[in-house]
């Protein structure tokens, strides 16, 4: 499935960040109907099929090799399928879509200074500087402009499930490591599929209902084709042809959309979450450090080093906020 060299790509990355942000929305729509182990059950369940199939389509991987995986396979599904998931909706459950996608704008941030500590590298003062900023960018948002809540505890719930979210995603993005070489459409249909059987205790013992109003039901659906299929879709096509590292500049996009899609429903900004933000993204910026772009693989460095992500390597770059790990050249050969 070839893109148009000059604007394929970008269109590709956009429409990716786009679908993204909608997971956001639209969740927040969906879980006023239903619950999270609900929502996170489902969605799996409709995507894995969809997801297995493009993944044949457009990376024909050996499928027993992908199968090979599963010891690791079935700890990634459990932290970005399902814990990421029900952090996620949870959190959607007690704020807004537009404070969650800005706490989740600092995984970037956390995903660099945690890849750092892996390979024991040391990140650099800039890389260090920025992570605070984004933190306090964080922290305006989550007290919504009050840091004396701190000293009172008085934070939103669901800006702290946020918080517990990154973390688990930025855990799930080192995990990946080990999957270097597997092809990453096919990789996410096997969590997918994993997530959907961890899941089906709940729906067998009656925790899982199908929403019973339109708009939940509607959600639910987008969310199951567009963040889960479409957009692991389009992002992986787009990194054949763009640098990781260039790619990763796009994922600011999930905010910011998330952010106009929110005003044009008539959510209103508050200060907070302005100043908030552009301290979080700034802080992003800040930590992509201005380096040339990754050397060539060697011998001795067979990854080769990604400019721009502290103490990363070209595989172990994973966007951020429900978005699958770059993809390296695993497809099975004809």
């Amino acid at each position: 499935m070839p893109l148009p060299a000059r604007t394929g790509p970008v269109l590709a990355l956009v429409g990716a960040t786009l679908f993204w942000a909608g997971n956001y929305v639209l969740g927040a729509v969906a879980v006023q109907d239903m619950t999270p182990v609900s929502l996170t059950a489902l969605r799996w369940a409709l995507a894995a099929v969809p997801l297995a199939v493009i993944a044949q389509v457009v990376e024909r991987p050996d499928w027993r090799a992908v199968l090979r995986t599963w010891p690791r396979q079935v700890v990634l599904a459990l932290l970005g399928m399902v814990g990421y998931a029900l952090f996620v909706y949870t959190a959607l459950q007690h704020t807004s879509s537009v404070n969650a996608s800005l706490v989740n704008a600092l995984n970037p941030a956390l995903i660099a200074l945690l890849g750092a500590a892996v390979v024991r590298r040391a990140p650099s003062g800039r890389a260090v500087a920025g992570m605070l900023v984004g933190l306090v960018g964080v922290l305006v948002v989550l007290t919504g402009g009050r840091l004396g809540a701190l000293t009172s505890l008085e934070l939103n719930v669901g800006d702290l499930l946020m918080v517990g979210a990154i973390v688990v995603w930025s855990v799930y993005t080192i995990g990946g490591r080990g999957l270097a070489g597997v092809p990453p459409i096919a990789s996410t249909a096997v969590q997918a599929a994993i997530a959907a059987v961890v899941m089906a205790p709940f729906a067998a013992t009656g925790h899982v209902h199908w929403p019973s109003g339109r708009d939940a039901t509607v959600a639910l659906v987008v969310i199951a084709v567009l963040p889960s299929v479409g957009s692991y879709l389009l992002w992986n096509l787009a990194l054949r042809r763009v640098p990781p590292a260039e790619a990763g500049s796009y994922l600011n996009l999930i905010t910011v959309f998330t952010v106009l899609i929110s005003a044009a429903t008539g959510y209103a900004l508050g200060a907070a979450q302005v100043v908030g933000g552009v301290l979080v993204l700034g802080g992003v910026l800040l930590v992509r450090d201005r380096a040339p772009r990754a050397a060539s693989p060697t011998a001795s460095d067979p990854a080769g080093r990604v400019a721009g992500h502290a103490g990363e390597t070209v595989r172990d770059v994973r966007p951020a906020g429900d978005v699958p790990r770059v993809p390296a050249d695993g497809r099975r050969g004809d």
